[in-house]
Formats: C-alpha cells, structure tokens, sequence
C-alpha cells in the first residue's frame, strides 16, 4: 500500500502527484468526451449534465465560503461571504462572464484578509 509518506519531497514529489492526478482523471475525461461525442447541445440530457455540472460547482463554492480548510480557514467567515457576494456580482454585472467574478472575488478575499484577518 501506497502512503503519502512514500511521495518524496521537492521536484520529484510534486510530479509525482501530478502524474497520479493525470492517471486517475483523464481516462474519465476522455470516456466522457467518447460518449457525448453524440448529444446534441439543446437535448435534455446535455441540459442535465450542465445543471449538475453546475450543482457541483456551487456546492463546492458553498463548502469552500462556509466550512473552509487549510489556509482558507483563516479568513474571517464575513470576509469570504463577502468575496462570495462580491463575485457573484461582478459575474452578473458582466453578463455571465467568469473571469471578471473570480477576479472580484479574489480581490476582495485579499482585501478583506489584510484589513480583517489575522
């Protein structure tokens, strides 16, 4: 059995992590290209697919803001809901763009950390 104190340290640790990601992942990416190779854009199985698709995506934005780990967990939670609040704004106000409500949302998560963190 495979530990994550066998992964060495440094350069070689970091790819090897990265190959294990590639391993694990892209065999299902691929499948899943393979097999919606046929789906038409407004069938109700791609509009399925990108509802949760997009379910995931929320869920993991939610988990992230509320119940964070690692750095994360040390910005105050009015800061993060915030830059969540923040994000989703800015990705409106552009019109559904993504870049400018991660961009704001980051902002303001540094923003509120050096005013209101640690």
């Amino acid at each position: 059995m495979i530990t994550l104190t066998a992964i060495p340290d440094g350069f070689w640790g970091y790819l090897t992590i990265i190959a294990i990601a590639v391993l694990v992942h892209e065999p299902w990416r691929w499948l899943g290209v393979y097999l919606s190779r046929d789906v038409e854009l407004g069938s109700a199985i791609f509009d399925w697919v990108r509802a949760v698709a997009i379910a995931l995506v929320a869920a993991l934005v939610m988990r992230l803001a509320l119940f964070p780990a690692g750095a994360l967990a040390g910005i105050p939670t009015g800061v993060r809901v915030a830059a969540l609040a923040v994000g989703l704004a800015a990705f409106y106000a552009s019109r559904g763009r993504v870049a400018p409500g991660v961009l704001a949302g980051a902002a303001m998560l540094i923003v509120g950390d050096l005013i209101f963190g640690r």
